[in-house]
């Protein structure tokens, strides 16, 4: 597990970027907490965040790479466009159009996707890879969030932690736009 920080970053965005779109796994900085992740179209990346968080049972959210990737894969309604411009960083889940733009364990095999676009300056690194990136706590399931490297359990071992200090964030609010109602879910 090799830290990077942000200066690091900004000297080396190209070879991060390449890291990224190989399949590592990486920990980074969100508008809240700090997130695990890897590119959502390998399958085996998203297996492993699945076997490192212990979470079988629940579908993961996406950083897209863009609100055009949004556009093209996901059904997006008047509540979806209104959402995205009031709350940003919030995560919708949406229905998914494409199921071919994910890997299948992204979302284990159902028609729907949680998206979200964190409001950081790391989000427009990842979203410089072109794939959906897999966003969800750096955590075992039940476990607290990571807010810091004191929080981080030795059990979780990922390529590179992109770190920038302490974050006092909590989980980003979640709209489910699914349905006839908007659900909000956390």
């Amino acid at each position: 597990m090799v830290m990077v920080l942000r200066t690091e970053v900004e000297e080396k965005e190209d070879f991060y970027i390449h890291e990224i779109m190989k399949g590592k796994l990486i920990i980074y900085p969100t508008d809240t907490i700090y997130g695990i992740g890897c590119d959502a179209t390998n399958e085996e990346a998203v297996k492993k965040i699945r076997l490192i968080k212990e979470r079988n049972d629940l579908p993961f959210t996406v950083i897209p790479p863009s609100l055009e990737w949004v556009k093209e894969n996901c059904e997006i309604t008047e509540e979806a466009k209104e959402l995205i411009k009031k709350f940003p960083g919030s995560t919708l889940i949406l229905k998914l159009k494409n199921k071919e733009a994910v890997a299948k364990q992204v979302n284990l095999g159902i028609d729907t996707i949680g998206v979200r676009i964190p409001v950081h300056w790391f989000t427009e690194i990842l979203q410089k890879t072109n794939k959906p990136i897999i966003t969800t706590s750096v955590n075992k399931k039940g476990e607290p969030n990571m807010t810091s490297m004191d929080d981080l359990d030795p059990d979780i071992q990922v390529d590179y932690v992109f770190f920038e200090g302490e974050k006092k964030g909590s989980s980003s609010k979640i709209f489910d736009l699914t349905g006839k109602e908007v659900v909000i879910k956390r």
